[in-house]
Formats: structure tokens, sequence, C-alpha cells
């Protein structure tokens, strides 16, 4: 028996990339009113562009890292932003769209987002 509340409240998303995610997160336990560090990466054709994009997020105080990894072709660098929220449909897509803001005048492009699993306390 569970406490009256205490059910974990089934969202609905949008039918998108980021509301697929968001319902495969949810249907296997995932916690989404837990805060957590989430993972956006961005891609650029050159270290100079990705360096520069990076440089622009540290400034605002976010954890960054650019890696070589060529794991998107013509795009070989990837830079790593990491942001403290909820996984939210509203605030990823608006933490993506700030993020191609900055990227698309340097030649980059949002290459998705991720982030480890919360469970509730009580499981």
């Amino acid at each position: 028996m569970t406490a009256p509340g205490s059910e974990s409240q089934q969202l609905t998303f949008p039918n998108d990339e980021n509301g697929d995610v968001l319902r495969r997160m949810q249907a296997g336990g995932d916690d989404l009113d837990r805060p957590r560090d989430i993972e956006f990466t961005v891609v650029f054709p050159t270290a100079i562009s990705a360096e520069q994009f990076a440089d622009v997020f540290r400034a605002m105080g976010y954890r960054v890292s650019v890696e070589f990894t060529e794991t998107s072709e013509g795009y070989p660098w990837d830079v790593i932003v990491a942001k403290q929220m909820l996984p939210s449909h509203a605030e990823i897509g608006s933490f993506e769209d700030l993020l191609q803001s900055v990227a698309s005048p340097l030649d980059g492009h949002n290459d998705g987002w991720g982030c480890f699993r919360q469970t509730s306390p009580s499981t």
C-alpha cells in the first residue's frame, strides 16, 4: 500500500524526439520530478568553433567539455554542456534553443542529450 499522493504521476509529452525520450524514461521508472545533470551535446566542424562555443557556456558557469570524437560525420568535435535541471520537455527544449542560437553562427548544431536515471527514494 502506498501513501496518498506518493504515486508517481504519469506525464504526457508532445510527439517529438524529446517527448519520445521522456516517455521512455518515465516508462523505465525514472522519477522525472528529480533534478539531475543533463548533458547536452553540440557538434562542430572545427576545434576553433567548438572552443569558441564552449567558452560562451563556461562564462555562464556551466560545466563544459570539448572532445574530438568523430561520431557525427563532418562534425568531429563534440561540446558537452551539463545543466542541473528537471528533465521536463519545456526546459530541455528551451535550453536546446539557447544552445542552437549560440552554435548556429559557428556552424554547429545540437546532437542530443542524456542523463542518468533517477528513481524515487522509496524504490
